[in-house]
């Protein structure tokens, strides 16, 4: 379930395209241990303004979200758990949005972005790791990150859950 929101976070702050333009493609995967086993699922229908230039960070942002209620782990029962007030409450919370803060240049494609992300109405600031690279009109994000469950009030004090959750992005944009 944590899962699930991880990977609509993932989206949203990998939605780190150029120049404001139109998100053509996008992968929100999750993955989190349940009872010890690997569980994963996606998020879909990212909504994102992307304002991404390598040339002007400071003027580069990007605001993104993702309906809660698309969270998806090819289990029907799953998901409807985790669409519950115990997981993302998804009445009362219908969106899983992100904002950039900051953006910096590492080395070659890989950035670094500082991102508010708000789940459940509790915001955080996640750092987001992301490669950048633009090709046939088009321009790529991927990135991945790990995200707390209990910084969002998801799930609760779960044992058999873990608390970390792995996050995975990928964006594609039109230029």
């Amino acid at each position: 379930m944590i899962k699930k929101t991880l990977a609509a976070v993932a989206l949203i702050i990998l939605t780190t395209t150029a120049f404001a333009q139109t998100v053509t493609k996008s992968v929100i995967g999750f993955k989190i241990k349940n009872l010890g086993f690997n569980v994963g699922g996606t998020y879909s229908g990212l909504q994102a303004e992307i304002k991404f230039n390598p040339n002007d960070l400071t003027g580069s942002s990007i605001e993104a979200s993702v309906l809660s209620n698309t969270v998806n782990t090819d289990n029907e029962s799953r998901d409807k758990h985790l669409k519950s007030e115990d997981y993302f409450d998804v009445v009362k919370y219908p969106k899983i949005t992100l904002k950039s803060v900051s953006f910096k240049h590492k080395s070659g494609s890989n950035y670094l972005g500082n991102f508010n992300v708000t789940i459940k109405d509790k915001t955080k600031l996640i750092e987001v790791p992301f490669t950048y690279a633009e090709s046939d009109g088009k321009a790529r994000f991927n990135g991945s990150f790990m995200i707390l469950r209990s910084d969002f009030g998801i799930g609760g004090k779960n044992l058999i859950l873990s608390n970390e959750a792995n996050v995975s992005v990928e964006v594609e944009i039109s230029k």
